[in-house]
């Protein structure tokens, strides 16, 4: 049921007013999220900073909602503390965008001061203002302090000019009511300077797009406060149309082709070294967090190298790479004629789907990925026609249902059954976004069908296979998903299972090796097909965390 919004006294924060205040902001940037993604065109002009900020809000409120159980057996309802970092929490799990992901940072500098606050109401007494004023002036620290390079005429700006104005009114004695007016004039009149400090704004006639929605969610904590609806709207600018490239595979813009985001539990130092190596790889970005547990958000040109350095740093997941250019298409309502959804068991393998054009989902062990999650894949694709490869015979049923949704929403959806990601890679590298929906299907299917698939596991137990009884730790050699042999050793139990899989022939192997493989495998293995069949070629990927110690296609 949706939380009914509560004003409360002038000087009193509690849980209840988080709450309120976070009901609020979620509402208002509903309304506002066409006209906010009307305008951005900063730092890339793909009109979703009004989505990402509703989208991550919707996350934050979810994440608050969950720390607010019924109270029926007369226990303490949530504190202060556990409300906003709940709502802090919420929005880091659910940040989208660059925007969004500096959201997230705000709240979470509001969540390390109200989190700290005295236990009792009776004890914040005449406390409200300075420590909303203290919550506010953290939470502009710490997101110009997640941003790698803050631009001003930015969200950063309004956030900074919101909390000197909350300063100055709990420095006067103002109430809580007080500080949260001043912090919302002084957020509006710092987003009517934008366009006089940003070049990309000017030149356009519009505000920044993210200050924008910050103006919104400084409006919700006000009106949370006081009971009163804020009297002005937030200053706009004119909507402005995506420029158009003549070459529709060009950038409009210069900068990064795509963006990539994912969560990473990771170690402070960790993350301190992260930073300096996606700084080197593009550009927009943003790291927030903490507590071993972070939100990467980075502009890149290879999201395969921005995904593989958050496995040396620690464990991303939850990845998602957008392609800029698919953005654009659906900025100005259009779109994509084809695109291809490419379920992956692998980090490393999700990063080359992405560079190949595919909207990769990754699928962890054991937790393969549920209808919901590929509809929203397929819905993320943006196209007219969409080619989904779940990767697994155990994934047919998710991905027909989710196809079938997608029907009804009136997207032409096909499913190539692959069995292996192997075979997904195979039918990439034919897939002809320019043939027709047909012919791609049929050239997509039949170079699935053409590769034999193998894959190494290690036996966890002693037990019977098709190959004979296999002992604990013994190396395990798949065809086709059968059991074909049983080795010791990985490189061996591996050339074993090619001498199988050339046995009827092949041009073209493909080896994915897994995390802790180490590179001395695959040039062995390179070096065993070479010598074994001269008219073969071998290309080698690396899977990434999550992927098996190896997979094999043979073409």
């Amino acid at each position: 049921m949706p939380h009914e919004p509560q004003p409360h006294p002038a000087d009193e924060l509690d849980a209840e007013a988080v709450r309120t205040w976070s009901s609020l902001a979620l509402a208002a940037l509903g309304r506002a999220r066409e006209d906010i993604d009307a305008i951005n065109v900063y730092p890339v002009a793909d009109a979703d900073t009004g989505t990402n900020l509703y989208l991550t809000a919707e996350s934050a409120d979810r994440g608050l909602a969950e720390a607010f159980p019924e109270v029926t057996d007369g226990t303490a309802p949530t504190s202060l503390a556990e409300a906003v970092r709940a709502w802090a929490h919420g929005a880091l799990v659910g940040a989208r965008g660059n925007s969004g992901t500096i959201l997230a940072q705000l709240l979470r500098g509001v969540a390390d001061v109200l989190g700290d606050e005295p236990a009792t109401p009776g004890e914040r007494a005449g406390q409200g203002g300075g420590l909303l004023a203290r919550a506010l002036t953290r939470a502009a620290e710490e997101a110009y302090a997640a941003v790698a390079h803050p631009v001003e005429g930015t969200m950063l700006t309004v956030a900074d000019a919101a909390a000197r104005a909350g300063e100055a009114a709990g420095a006067a004695a103002g109430t809580a009511v007080d500080v949260a007016r001043a912090a919302y004039d002084g957020a509006r009149a710092a987003l009517a300077e934008t366009p006089g400090q940003l070049a990309a704004l000017g030149r356009a006639g519009v505000v920044d797009a993210g200050g924008c929605g910050l103006v919104v969610v400084f409006g919700a904590l006000w009106q949370a406060l006081s009971g009163q609806e804020p009297a002005a709207e937030p200053v706009r600018g004119r909507a402005v149309p995506v420029p158009q490239s003549p070459d529709p595979c060009a950038q409009e813009e210069d900068g990064p082709a795509y963006e990539v985001i994912y969560l990473l539990e990771a170690t402070e130092a960790a993350v301190g070294e992260l930073r300096e190596r996606l700084d080197g790889l593009g550009d927009s970005l943003v790291v927030v967090g903490g507590d071993g547990l972070w939100n990467v958000h980075v502009h890149v040109d290879d999201p395969g190298a921005a995904v593989e350095a958050g496995v040396v740093a620690g464990r991303p997941y939850r990845i998602r790479i957008t392609h800029f250019g698919d953005e654009r298409r659906r900025a100005r309502g259009e779109r994509a004629q084809r695109a291809v959804v490419a379920v992956v068991p692998g980090e490393g393998l999700a990063g080359l789907c992405g560079e190949a054009g595919a909207t990769p989902v990754l699928a962890r062990p054991g937790e393969p990925p549920a209808v919901a999650e590929l509809l929203d894949a397929v819905r993320r694709a943006h196209a007219r026609e969409v080619v989904l490869l779940p990767g697994g015979a155990e994934l047919r049923a998710a991905a027909a249902a989710a196809a079938e949704q997608a029907r009804a929403e009136g997207v032409r959806v096909a499913v190539i059954p692959t069995r292996s990601a192997v075979q997904g890679l195979a039918a990439l590298a034919v897939h002809d976004p320019e043939g027709t929906f047909d012919e791609d299907v049929v050239a997509m299917t039949a170079a699935a069908g053409a590769t034999r698939y193998g894959e190494l596991a290690v036996a966890e137990r002693q037990s019977f296979t098709s190959a004979g009884i296999c002992q604990a730790g013994d190396v395990l050699g798949l065809i086709d998903g059968d059991v074909a042999v049983i080795g010791s050793g990985l490189a061996e139990t591996a050339e074993a299972v090619l001498d199988r899989m050339l046995g009827s022939g092949g041009e073209l192997v493909t080896l994915v090796l897994g995390p802790d493989v180490p590179d001395a495998v695959a040039e062995r293995l390179e070096t065993y097909v070479q010598q074994g069949h001269l008219a073969v070629d071998t290309v080698t990927y690396r899977g990434g965390r999550y992927s098996a110690p190896l997979l094999v296609g043979v073409e």
